[in-house]
């Protein structure tokens, strides 16, 4: 389980996303890897930057973007029972739904990302910028990390979008 911390908005704005997804697939291919994304507060960010990438369809198999709890649910399995207790924006949501995309793919690894991007949503226990990662590979440990953003919905979700592929570079390691 991991722990919140603090970054600033401008932290990741000096980052090539397209670089880092293009990282991503030359590691994913060397090792002969297919990835699948979940993702709720990104709305698809992870899937469209690793998308954007020339023969993605060579290691990138599925996203799956889960924006409500029903949909976290019947898409990725993640079970009621964790929603009602953690609540959506969790490590352990965000677990289930890396785990949920790995199920319901022919991937062999998964992300996933779930937050409150803002600007409202936030609670005293989860203030907007909140955000769970999660990463999960068959014959592998899942591995999750809570974190908090600041900054604007677009800030948060880029900082999510970037914090998720270089998790997922760190997994793959």
């Amino acid at each position: 389980m991991g722990i919140i911390i603090g970054m600033a908005a401008d932290s990741t704005s000096t980052v090539d996303l397209e670089a880092l997804a293009r990282e991503v697939g030359h590691i994913l291919k060397k090792h002969g890897l297919m990835l699948a994304t979940a993702e709720s507060c990104t709305g698809g960010g992870v899937a469209q930057s690793v998308t954007s990438v020339a023969g993605s369809s060579e290691w990138f198999d599925r996203g799956f973007v889960t924006y409500t709890n029903i949909s976290k649910r019947e898409l990725l399995s993640v079970k009621t029972a964790t929603l009602a207790r953690f609540g959506a924006v969790s490590e352990q949501t965000a677990r289930e739904m890396a785990d949920g995309a790995l199920k319901h793919s022919h991937a062999q690894v998964a992300l996933a990302v779930t937050g409150i991007a803002g600007p409202s949503g936030g609670t005293p226990e989860k203030p907007v910028g909140t955000v769970c990662f999660a990463w999960a590979g068959k014959k592998r440990e899942t591995k999750s990390v809570k974190l908090h953003f600041n900054g604007d919905r677009e800030a948060v979700r880029r900082q999510s979008v970037i914090t998720a592929l270089q998790g997922l570079l760190d997994f793959l390691r």
